[in-house]
């Protein structure tokens, strides 16, 4: 069992080379692509049994200032990108869609580590990860129901009510498993659990960034355009945020709204879409993750420059940092 531990303190090298492995070798995702699916739902299964049921509890009881923000991200904003691209006459093109669907997801589940990574600590974004998952299904609703590519009631009902099933059989079987299999998790279980993520995150990704490089060698300039799409909206809602919050003298919650509104788990549709609705989007979805991957390296500036303005929460102490058992994260600041 020291893999599992091993992978968890170099998952941020691990997921750069499935990035990277997954470019270079396009035929390995045909492997992963059939089960990816179950994939994400077995990834969402290891964080639920990573964060248990208490802290899951906690976290909702904690977070009722933050559901506005959360509609806002989830609801607000793909419902003005809809009216706009209907205004503009977009509303089935493939790059609205990207957008409006990366817009509606929940925050990734990544983002609490990703907000250690870059300085932050990651309590509210672990809060707001939770709470996202859980109103996802509903909010999600009348996305779908305005847009064309669903084709009427029955799609979109059929693709909520499996979301809402995937999300509510991997969380809850996690939960119920918690107290038999971790009562009382130490710094090795942890770990493992890390591993764990790390290794599936990686997997992921392989399959998630095999078009890359047949779009780079076939359709170059398409590439472009998809992958400056996938920064901008990555890295410029974080940018926004970070600056918008900075500007109206912060709140504790800065760090994690901001990594939240540009870094989504757009994956978690391929579990409950059609084939017909996410194929056309796979190439954007495999550009997003280069900029999720970066974001540590090119948005700390930006973050350490809001916490020196005097913004953020940088003197809360971490909870699920290295302090706290989690050894894929760098040392809390104390």
């Amino acid at each position: 069992m020291r893999l599992l531990p091993f992978l968890a303190r170099h998952a941020r090298w691990l997921m750069l080379i499935g990035l990277a492995f997954g470019i270079a070798l396009p035929q390995a995702a045909q492997v992963v692509r059939p089960w990816l699916s179950e994939l994400v739902a077995l990834m969402l299964f290891v964080a639920a049994l990573r964060i248990g049921p208490r802290a899951a509890l906690g976290a909702v009881h904690h977070l009722r200032g933050t559901l506005g923000a959360l509609l806002v991200f989830q609801l607000l904003c793909p419902l003005v990108l809809i009216a706009l691209a209907a205004a503009f006459g977009l509303l089935q093109s493939p790059a609205a869609l990207a957008l409006i669907l990366l817009m509606a997801a929940a925050p990734l589940a990544s983002s609490p580590n990703l907000t250690l990574m870059v300085g932050g600590a990651p309590g509210p974004a672990l809060r707001m990860l939770i709470l996202g998952m859980l109103i996802l299904p509903a909010t999600t609703l009348p996305v779908f129901a305005l847009l064309p590519a669903f084709g009427g009631a029955a799609g979109i009902l059929g693709a909520a009510l499996k979301l809402l099933l995937v999300i509510l059989a991997a969380t809850g079987l996690a939960f119920a498993l918690r107290p038999r299999l971790l009562p009382r998790p130490g710094p090795a279980a942890l770990a493992r659990l890390d591993g764990a993520s790390a290794l599936l995150m990686t997997t992921i990704v392989l399959a998630l960034t095999s078009e890359i490089r047949p779009a780079l060698l076939e359709r170059p300039l398409e590439l472009a355009g998809w992958m400056a799409l996938a920064f901008a909206a990555n890295l410029g809602p974080q940018a926004l945020i970070l600056w918008l919050r900075g500007r109206g003298g912060g709140g504790e919650a800065l760090d994690a709204l901001a990594m939240i509104a540009g870094n989504r788990n757009i994956g978690i549709f391929l579990v409950a879409l059609p084939a017909q609705v996410t194929d056309p989007l796979l190439l954007f979805i495999g550009c997003y993750q280069v900029p999720m991957f970066l974001t540590p390296l090119l948005m700390t500036p930006l973050y350490r420059r809001a916490r020196a303005a005097g913004v953020g929460f940088a003197d809360q102490a971490a909870i699920t940092g290295t302090d706290n058992g989690d050894r894929n994260a760098p040392q809390s600041r104390r």
